[in-house]
């Protein structure tokens, strides 16, 4: 219909006229909207204009069921070619030391290689560390790595994981072959991936856990690296397994948790341990993940894992990067045709139950990602070591290397928290440990703040970043610290962007980085928490310039410590007061600053 003349062709006069006529007819009872020459809006069929009311055709190639033309821009290249298969423009960027385009950018991604200009003119890396387990010798490897090609710092990130900054384009695929030869991966670590894969940090070694939880971290990632189709999702994706100890994996922050859960005796189900599943937590958009009624067996996971993501695969949001997350595919659907999706795609029933079923789960210490703590094994500890926002220097990394080999089993485990844990250390070896890890520069102690503060990349190695939030975070952690004896934990998350990488709405402070009248500044929030604690942190104040946020901070601690009832935390008092009260708290600094 859109070529007459093809289709007339062999036809004499008469019958050419009569065609043109039938689809001229044709046409014009088919709703028409088109634009002329001159822009303006015509409903005539035959003024020659592309008729924008037709639904397109049938013949239009899709991806994953959407239209070509309808796909952003990030997964039109998806549908061009598969971002993994750009290894010979790795070779070509090397080669020639060039930065990548837009295009290449977002591929690169795919092999956790991200140009992070103009921050930096150069690459870093995120490697995949599943469940946080390294052992000593990539943890060598890696500080190596660092002294040749990058910066000579490992950066601990939350999700458990490393990365190499100030790669130059020259180097990145010795780096890439050198990450393979230690066993370690980054392929998925960026990009529309599922990204690492974290797990309860002392899994294995926890005397309150309910289910070691690492080998499902390390059999979905071995399934993931074995499934090419479910890389190139459309978008990121976060999943992470809760052994129900003392240390939390922040489960409900992620878009899928499997939280290890205990059923007793006399209720629907049979007695034992099961994973409860957590769906669409994303903090960053104010939402922590919610129960979604099921309840696996837990050789179930790792399948049911595999099932949820292909349903987000095949369904999710392809067109609006806003709207992408798994979040906004149940937000229309329902949690029930969601699961209605999933079940289509296995061989076994999954059981549906109530949460009441469960028992509750067991208290969480919140400093027990650092210090030394006894472990499931008799006579042996684990002794987790303070990193402060997660700078790891090269010879320091090569220190807690020999720690591990020389004290414990050879291996560590990273956290959530931007730390790391030496474990299975005899205790009759633990001082030699503790000495060690002094030795080197670090501690194992930390103040009550510091041990509870993350931070973000932040502007020093971020284009999205409108603070320095590591410095800015190391500055008020030490400053409270030094001055406040605070005895249970405080969280200080410092993000830099709405992106919230540090996640500052779990924060008991969160503080996001903002621009004020061009110089740093931050919207401060209190009362966030995770867990059995869990809540959004409030908005206190939108934007506060930097130079206001310490003086606030302390004028606010001032207050705690005098108003506060005995063993009350923080995280308490700021929930049982008002916005207006707290506000109030700190004026009397902001004035002393303005004065």
């Amino acid at each position: 219909m859109n070529d007459i003349a093809s289709i007339s062709a062999g036809f004499d006069a008469v019958q050419k006229q009569y065609l043109q006529g039938f689809f001229a007819g044709a046409m014009q009872r088919m709703p028409f909207a088109g634009h002329t020459a001159s822009g303006l809006l015509t409903h005539d069929a035959a003024s020659g204009a592309s008729n924008l009311a037709a639904p397109a055709p049938a013949d239009e190639p899709t991806f994953w069921g959407t239209p070509v033309s309808d796909l952003c821009a990030e997964e039109v290249w998806k549908y061009e070619r598969n971002p993994l298969d750009c290894w010979d423009d790795l070779l070509r960027h090397a080669a020639e030391n060039n930065a990548p385009d837009a295009e290449f950018r977002y591929r690169f991604k795919s092999f956790g290689l991200f140009h992070v200009a103009p921050a930096q003119d150069s690459f870093m890396l995120r490697m995949r560390v599943p469940g946080g387990v390294i052992t000593a010798a990539q943890l060598r490897g890696l500080a190596a790595m660092a002294e040749r090609w990058g910066n000579g710092r490992l950066d601990l990130t939350t999700r458990a994981n490393v990365q190499l900054r100030e790669l130059e384009p020259r180097s990145i695929v010795d780096v890439l072959n050198t990450i393979q030869k230690l066993g370690m991966t980054s392929r998925g670590s960026g990009a529309d991936n599922l990204r690492n894969l974290t797990a309860s940090p002392i899994s294995g070694l926890d005397p309150h856990e309910l289910l070691d939880v690492q080998p499902y971290a390390d059999a979905l990632q071995n399934y993931i690296s074995n499934s090419r189709d479910l890389f190139g999702l459309p978008r990121k994706f976060n999943i992470a397994f809760d052994n129900g100890g003392c240390i939390s994996a922040l489960a409900d922050t992620n878009d899928i948790g499997f939280s290890a859960v205990r059923v007793a005796s006399g209720r629907s189900v049979p007695p034992g341990v099961y994973f409860r599943v957590l769906l669409c937590g994303i903090t960053g958009h104010k939402q922590f993940a919610v129960d979604s009624g099921l309840l696996l067996l837990p050789e179930q996971a790792v399948a049911v894992a595999a099932a949820m993501v292909r349903v987000f695969a095949e369904n999710g949001n392809r067109t609006d990067r806003k709207k992408a997350r798994l979040k906004y595919l149940i937000d229309d659907w329902g949690i029930p045709k969601f699961l209605e999706a999933v079940q289509a795609k296995l061989d076994f029933p999954v059981i549906h139950c109530e949460a009441a079923e469960c028992e509750p789960r067991g208290p969480i210490d919140r400093a027990g990602h650092l210090g030394a703590h006894p472990q499931r094994q008799p006579g042996h500890m684990y002794l987790g070591v303070s990193t402060p926002v997660g700078w790891l220097e090269s010879g320091q990394a090569r220190a807690l290397a020999d720690v591990a080999d020389q004290f414990g089993s050879g291996d560590l485990r990273l956290t959530v928290w931007q730390n790391l844990i030496a474990p299975n250390i005899p205790s009759e070896q633990l001082q030699s440990a503790q000495n060690a890890v002094r030795a080197c520069g670090l501690d194992y102690e930390a103040g009550t703040i510091l041990s509870g503060t993350v931070a973000c990349t932040g502007s020093r190695g971020c284009r999205f970043a409108a603070t320095d939030t590591k410095g800015h975070a190391l500055e008020i952690a030490r400053t409270l610290d030094a001055q406040f004896a605070i005895q249970q934990p405080v969280n200080l998350h410092v993000t830099g962007c709405p992106n919230s990488c540090a996640q500052h709405y779990i924060g008991d402070i969160g503080l996001m980085g903002v621009k004020i009248n061009g110089a740093e500044g931050y919207q401060v929030s209190l009362g966030g928490g995770a867990d059995n604690d869990q809540g959004l942190a409030r908005e206190l104040f939108p934007a506060l310039p930097y130079a206001e946020v310490l003086p606030a901070l302390q004028a606010l601690f001032s207050a705690f410590q005098a108003q506060h009832t005995p063993g009350e935390s923080f995280l308490s008092f700021a929930r049982r007061h008002s916005l207006p009260d707290l506000r109030e708290m700190c004026s009397a600094a902001r004035m002393e600053v303005h004065a």
